[in-house]
């Protein structure tokens, strides 16, 4: 190996280690834990979360996917958690900026890997307390700079990036900036299609540019098929803060601006990736900074392109209604989760953020309760229409009269004076959970996701839940502490899903259960059919409720409850069982 320095150029490279450090700092009055040199870590995988229905996963390299509702409406490709950490220089965020100087023009690109070396540079990671809010910083040492940008959601507007460029300097400093994000995807192009046939996908995109929105959407939904399929949603994105800047709706124009080209605003594009950059000339008196945002959602249709094209017109006003939409966002959040006793103050800021966050992730597992105890009856009416159509119909006269509201109590009276048992049983299961997903991510892509919090038509609240086995179950013991008497239809969940030979299906849903099935050609497939979940959970879930209602379990062993999950295997005869209990299909 080399001793002597190391050169890009005719310029004496800089590699500077640093120690990695970590602590909490306020930034606008709100806790945020910061991570220093943070980029001289591995890169690691994050989370963004929000109260509605916003999926964000990112790399601390600022690599992500994110989406709305499932991996099928997704504003960036969702990817495996590895291509996400490389298409870091491609995908999300991006930033150029021509700083001038004199009779020179300095390049620095913040957050590339392409330019290591090049500047002194410290870069700083910081996340606030809630998991809703991520900050990148670069400090650019040599030219007095920092760039910072943040990622936030907004259930109204979507997903919010805010930039910052800040002069740290005691001169003024001319600064050409090109921001903004690329790699957007269409509306419509789902996640099979974007991963098995990306190159063909890219033929159908097309990118308008109208007044100052961008607008991305097929040139027609993808199929093979002699027939017209019209797309007719599109993805967004928009830009408040800069003063008429010119816009770029593709990725095409920044090898000419890095050359210090001019650039040329872009109206229509068709056949190439999406992307939303701004670009503009700033001028930061000393010691001054420039902000900015851009706002991108997915699954736009006509009317809401017209709704944001008006607000456009009062940039002021809208970046004020994109703040307190923000902020509404995370005192939501806040209150979902203090629901479930996620609230704790101690001496100890490390554990209060530790605590509340693994609250907020059992909630996002296994749901929370809407309304505490109390429910509204047209979400327990349509349980039951799903889940037993001879009962529903059976129970009808009795459904109509129910009034709109009803609380648990009142609904196991209800229960106890009716003479059928399975509507007794779907009484005693029902549980109205809001807020649940299953355990999925690029990192087990396997699980798939979906978070259904609104309706798509009119934007009402759906309760719904959907878990592994193990994940809803594991998530329930610690939500039965916060809602204990909820206890008792969570056990009437778990045996009524569990089958004749002591199995497990694979995912539980508010429906009810489903399996996974044999793919011949994945080795990863299996009929998802577990017996080692089982009496851990159930123990739990037993010594809590003889804990909260003594002889309460007593009383449920001679009842005609509970029934058996009906898988469609083939179980083995008893004697069978016997021989092997490990293989009873």
């Amino acid at each position: 190996m080399s001793k002597n320095p190391i050169y890009i150029g005719k310029t004496e490279a800089s590699f500077q280690e640093a120690e990695v450090m970590g602590d909490f700092v306020k930034i606008n009055h709100e806790n945020f834990y910061k991570i220093s040199n943070s980029d001289q870590m591995r890169p690691f995988f994050m989370s963004l979360v929000s109260e509605s229905n916003h999926w964000l996963f990112i790399s601390s390299n600022g690599g992500l996917s994110a989406g709305r509702k499932n991996a099928e409406k997704a504003l960036f490709p969702y990817y495996t958690e590895d291509k996400i950490k490389e298409s870091a220089e491609i995908t999300g965020s991006k930033t150029i900026l021509l700083v001038h100087q004199q009779d020179k023009t300095m390049l620095w690109e913040p957050f590339s890997m392409k330019y290591e070396g090049v500047y002194q540079i410290v870069r700083n990671l910081y996340k606030n307390a809630y998991g809703n809010k991520i900050i990148f910083e670069e400090i650019n040492q040599n030219l007095g700079l920092t760039y910072r940008y943040q990622w936030n959601t907004s259930n109204q507007f979507g997903f919010v990036k805010k930039a910052r460029l800040i002069n740290n300097s005691e001169t003024d400093v001319q600064v050409s900036v090109l921001d903004g994000i690329q790699n957007i995807l269409p509306y419509g192009l789902g996640s099979d299609m974007q991963n098995s046939y990306s190159n063909l996908a890219d033929a159908y995109k097309k990118s308008e540019l109208e007044g100052s929105l961008g607008i991305f959407a097929l040139s027609a939904i993808i199929v093979d098929k002699a027939e017209p399929s019209e797309a007719l949603k599109a993805n967004i994105a928009w830009s408040v803060g800069l003063d008429h800047p010119t816009y770029l709706i593709s990725s095409l124009q920044l090898n000419n601006f890095k050359k210090g080209q001019i650039v040329t605003q872009e109206k229509d594009v068709k056949a190439e990736k999406g992307a939303f950059f701004v670009v503009q000339d700033v001028k930061l008196q000393a010691k001054s900074e420039q902000s900015w945002m851009i706002v991108a959602n997915v699954n736009q249709g006509p009317s809401e392109l017209v709704e944001i094209s008006v607000k456009l017109k009062d940039q002021e006003a809208l970046r004020k209604e994109v703040e307190e939409d923000i902020e509404l966002g995370t005192q939501n959040l806040v209150k979902l989760i203090s629901n479930a006793d996620g609230l704790q103050l101690t001496a100890d800021n490390l554990q209060n953020t530790r605590h509340f966050s693994n609250v907020l992730f059992n909630c996002m597992r296994g749901g929370i309760f809407d309304e505490n105890y109390k429910f509204d009856i047209a979400d327990f009416v349509g349980y039951i229409k799903k889940a037993n159509k001879k009962t529903y119909q059976l129970q009808k006269e009795l459904l109509n009269k129910l009034p709109a509201t009803l609380t648990l109590k009142g609904l196991k009276i209800i229960a106890l004076h009716v003479d059928d048992t399975d509507f007794k049983r779907l009484c005693l299961e029902y549980m109205p959970l809001k807020f649940s997903r299953r355990h999925g991510d690029p990192s087990r892509p396997w699980n798939r996701f979906s978070i259904n919090t609104q309706s798509e038509i009119d934007g009402s609240k759906i309760l719904d839940y959907e878990g592994n086995w193990r994940d809803i179950f594991q998530n329930w013991e610690a939500l039965a502490h916060s809602y204990p008497e909820f206890i008792e239809s969570m056990i009437h969940k778990f045996l009524n899903a569990t089958t004749f030979d002591g199995y497990n299906p694979y995912r539980v849903t508010k429906d009810g259960f489903d399996w996974e099935t044999i793919e011949p050609n994945d080795p990863w497939s299996f009929i998802g059919y577990w017996g080692d979940h089982q009496i851990i959970y159930l123990l739990k879930f037993l010594e809590f409720i003889e804990n909260h209602y003594p002889n309460k379990l007593a009383e449920s062993l001679n009842t005609d409850m509970f029934v058996y999950a009906n898988v469609p295997y083939k179980i083995k005869s008893y004697s069978d069982i016997l021989k092997n209990p490990k293989d009873t299909i």
